[in-house]
């Protein structure tokens, strides 16, 4: 089976191409080097087996929206996996903002910071064998996303891979090992559809592959109960919005089947922001894309990330 090497315009993660992005310099362990030359050891912890956290940031207007957040998320997931990261948080923060610097970015684009636990004596999963300090690397783009998905709104394929308990592997922990999304993004690509839903291990419903899920019943707002999807930071944001604009906010537990008679749903990200959905396994919804309380938070959220 191959995969059309074509992305996909509706994908939450879509961004309008950007030829500058050919030409940016890559922050690699304290050095600068062009996209093509940057790389990492194949003994790399990361490489090996996954071993390592990241975060994804946006840049608006010269900052970086809910930055502290989003740094204290990384050194918690860090600490975690007992990983040493060898930076402060506010010299974390430097990485990601020399590097918007050095390509000359001040709005409109999207950073990746990737920590690792480094390069190995042997390609192995004992952490004990590492004999250096931690691989950290920062991508930064010039990103802005498409207009396709915010209009159309994007179709979504509930996926046959639940997502994990935290026993198991804990959601909340931005690894490198996405191999279960991927695999459920797969499903929904081969069901014509531009992301998957997740259910959680009792079956409810929990977040999609790469965000967090949203839907609108009689005018409250529905996410999961939070113990078995994604840390959003985005989510959380969009949840404070909602409540101090008077929308009933509600996270819990709820069925695939109560997505059906939804009136509106959406998705949360980084990049993304807001993006609505206009059908669920084939069922279109009745706003097929931004219905009126979609557009209220986005329009706050829009606020937000411009204050």
């Amino acid at each position: 089976m191959t995969l059309s090497p074509q992305a996909s315009k509706t994908s939450s993660q879509a961004y309008r191409p950007d030829e500058r992005n050919d030409e940016v310099l890559v922050y690699v362990n304290g050095a600068f080097v062009p996209r093509a030359d940057a790389k990492v050891s194949v003994f790399d912890a990361g490489y090996v087996c996954g071993d390592g956290v990241w975060e994804g940031v946006r840049l608006v207007k010269g900052k970086v929206v809910s930055f502290d957040a989003h740094i204290e998320r990384l050194f918690e997931g860090a600490a975690t996996i007992a990983m040493d990261i060898g930076m402060s948080r506010e010299r974390v923060k430097g990485v990601i903002m020399e590097t918007f610097a050095a390509n000359g970015m001040v709005d409109g684009a999207h950073a990746r910071l990737m920590v690792t636990r480094g390069v190995k004596k042997t390609p192995n999963q004992d952490p004990r064998f590492v004999i250096g300090s931690a691989t950290v690397v920062c991508i930064a783009e010039h990103k802005v996303v498409t207009a396709e998905s915010k209009q159309r709104g994007l179709k979504l394929h509930t996926s046959a891979i639940r997502c994990s308990s935290p026993d198991v592997f804990d959601l909340r922990l931005n690894s490198h090992s996405r191999l279960n999304f991927i695999q459920a993004l797969i499903q929904a690509i081969n069901a014509g559809a531009d992301e998957a839903i997740m259910l959680d291990p009792h079956g409810f419903v929990s977040s999609c592959n790469s965000t967090n899920f949203f839907i609108v019943r009689d005018g409250a707002l529905w996410t999961s109960s939070g113990r078995y999807c994604f840390n959003g930071i985005t989510r959380a944001t969009v949840l404070r919005l909602a409540r101090q604009a008077g929308i009933p906010a509600f996270e819990g537990d709820y069925t695939l089947a109560e997505t059906y008679t939804a009136q509106e749903a959406f998705v949360t990200g980084t990049l993304g922001g807001i993006t609505p959905v206009s059908a669920i396994d084939g069922r279109k919804l009745l706003t097929e894309g931004a219905g009126a309380v979609t557009r209220q938070l986005g329009e706050l959220y829009q606020e937000y990330i411009s204050a």
